[in-house]
């Protein structure tokens, strides 16, 4: 039976490639496996497959009756719809530990790493197999952007370890060069939907009974979005209206500044504000130095809310 590897809802480049170099480890182990994904991908994510010659995976968003792997999360709410805990066979991941629960024991491997890809690697030299080039420069693609080409609060040496080890195999002899690129598209807004927009790097977080959705849009300039900054608002007062959230977050990253612009809607934004000791200015407050919604953002809203 197959094994269809699955990277959470509104797809990332960590989670596109990290299904894709999963699934290609555990074909070499002797398993027949299936990369997807559960929805297009970001423009980054495009440039990506494009740069290195690769496939994207097939969309599957309905888990019934299907054996799955799950890579860069390991939460139901951000899992494919129906899925079936006892049929998930395998994790891998990089952040908490989720609320997935199973009946028999599976292999789950998630370390506090800045990537999807830098735990692959490891599993790779664990197991004593060969990356393939392609699938080589996709990992590598995948830590640069995770880690903000090493900016990123969850950046460790181990991620800075397999990006020197992945660029080698992929035959990358400039990774700044190749993260600007990524950069370039990942930033984009031109045309988009605000909607999309928010949606383009955005997770839902159960923090005890309250529903919290976040986005992030990392820019070279928060100049970008400057002629949409109400038209974002707008779609997250929309999606806020139809989610039934407690509050929604719009991290606007300024790469270069090393900060973040974020504009808060929120049912009690006092809560908001005691978690980052910041006061808002209008709907935004600005937080030099966050760079990572999973190590400054979602942690700290946790705590906020008792969790």
């Amino acid at each position: 039976m197959a094994i269809y590897v699955s990277g959470h809802k509104n797809p990332d480049t960590d989670s596109v490639t990290a299904a894709i170099g999963y699934a290609e480890l555990l074909k070499a182990g002797g398993e027949e496996a299936i990369p997807v994904m559960q929805g297009e991908m970001n423009p980054e994510t495009v440039t990506v497959l494009e740069r290195f010659g690769v496939t994207a995976p097939e969309i599957m968003t309905d888990a019934t009756g299907k054996t799955i792997a799950l890579v860069d999360h390991s939460d139901l709410n951000q899992a494919p719809d129906n899925l079936d805990a006892n049929n998930v066979v395998g994790i891998v991941d990089h952040h908490k530990i989720g609320d997935v629960t199973t009946n028999n024991p599976i292999f789950c491997c998630v370390k506090p790493v800045g990537c999807t890809g830098t735990v692959l690697k490891q599993l790779y030299d664990t197991q004593g197999a060969s990356v393939d080039p392609k699938v080589a420069g996709l990992m590598l693609s995948a830590i640069l952007s995770d880690t903000v080409n090493f900016k990123s609060p969850t950046c460790t040496d181990e991620d800075k370890k397999a990006v020197a080890e992945l660029k080698e195999i992929a035959g990358v002899t400039d990774t700044d060069e190749l993260f600007m690129e990524m950069l370039k598209a990942k930033s984009s807004v031109d045309g988009v939907p605000a909607r999309d927009l928010l949606n383009r790097d955005y997770k839902d977080f159960d923090m005890n009974g309250n529903k919290v959705g976040c986005g992030q849009l990392e820019l070279a300039t928060l100049d970008q979005v400057a002629a949409i900054r109400d038209d974002l608002y707008k779609a997250m007062e929309e999606q806020k209206a139809e989610g039934g959230h407690h509050t929604i977050l719009l991290m606007l990253t300024d790469v270069v500044k090393e900060g973040t612009q974020l504009v808060v809607l929120s049912d009690d934004a006092s809560v908001v504000e005691g978690a980052f000791d910041s006061k808002l200015d209008g709907n935004s407050m600005w937080i030099p130095g966050m760079m990572s919604r999973k190590k400054q953002t979602v942690p700290n809203m946790q705590k906020a809310f008792g969790c």
